[in-house]
């Protein structure tokens, strides 16, 4: 089975992995990470153009790589909630027939962070810049450096991608009409 994971940042792809092995134990998964532009701006502020931006960088990679079983999208964003910022992420998987799509836990930033992404930033350097650290958004997120390590980025991720896996697990249920 090969997945296009619609991003070469390698803690998506390997979430991809992992989701993907689990929902499908007996098939040999293959992710293939490609760069895909999310067109949406580089921090969505809002729930609606996260989601967006995850189905956008899942159309672009079904232009790229049409003989793909899955593609799939996964794009971070923040949400403004009382006075602070919430941090999350939508995952979004296509295949020929069907779409799938789930959000992750969300967390509050501190306020460092929350004033910092305000002002314009993005949430991966905003943390590289708090906890003194290289390019953590390809690491353990911000919710690792949060968390001491308790919940990684990959891990945050790989459970919405099982959930946006439940329309091909369960297709009977899903072919149905609304």
């Amino acid at each position: 089975m090969l997945v296009i994971a619609a991003s070469r940042n390698p803690v998506k792809i390997q979430a991809v992995q992992e989701a993907f092995t689990q929902a499908f134990p007996q098939a040999t998964i293959r992710v293939e990470g490609i760069a895909a532009p999310s067109g949406v701006s580089d921090q969505p502020m809002s729930d609606a153009e996260t989601l967006r931006g995850a189905r956008n960088r899942v159309a672009y990679a079904k232009t790229q790589h049409p003989e793909a079983d899955f593609w799939v999208g996964v794009e971070g964003g923040v949400q403004p909630a009382d006075n602070r910022l919430d941090a999350f992420g939508w995952m979004v998987v296509q295949n020929a027939q069907q779409e799938g799509y789930a959000r992750s836990a969300s967390f509050f930033l501190p306020p460092a962070a929350t004033r910092a992404i305000r002002e314009g930033g993005e949430l991966g350097p905003v943390m590289d810049e708090l906890f003194d650290e290289q390019n953590v958004k390809h690491k353990g997120g911000a919710v690792g450096l949060l968390t001491n390590g308790l919940v990684s980025r990959q891990a945050l991720y790989v459970q919405p991608l099982i959930l946006a896996l439940i329309p091909f697990l369960q297709k009977p249920l899903f072919m149905l009409e609304i």
